[in-house]
């Protein structure tokens, strides 16, 4: 009877361990944060940003994405720090929008 209620507690407790597993998934942050790496090398490709226009982008990428790492750090990204990144990646885009579409463009084209 004792090994029954092992093997009960042994199945039950494996069942519980996803509960607990750790959620560090991002798939839309991820996918955000590629998204716009394209639209960045599509202004880079076109003229349409100057170098120091990029550098500033992909700074703000760069910072993104240690966020996103730190948030992981602890085995769980929780609503939070998704909202946070999300602002973060909010921000970028309408940055990227703004350099891509101002006066100013690259001396010649990349090719």
């Amino acid at each position: 009877m004792k090994s029954v209620k092992l093997v009960s507690v042994l199945v039950a407790t494996l069942f519980a361990i996803p509960v607990f597993a750790q959620n560090t998934n991002t798939p839309n942050i991820d996918k955000r944060q590629e998204n716009q790496q394209k639209r960045i090398a599509n202004g880079v490709n076109s003229g349409a940003l100057t170098a120091q226009e990029t550098a500033n982008l992909e700074k703000r990428e760069a910072k993104i994405e240690t966020d996103k790492e730190a948030a992981k750090a602890d085995g769980n990204v929780t609503k939070k720090e998704r909202a946070k990144l999300e602002h973060e990646e909010n921000r970028a885009s309408k940055k990227i929008y703004a350099k891509k579409h101002n006066a100013r463009t690259a001396s010649a084209p990349a090719q």
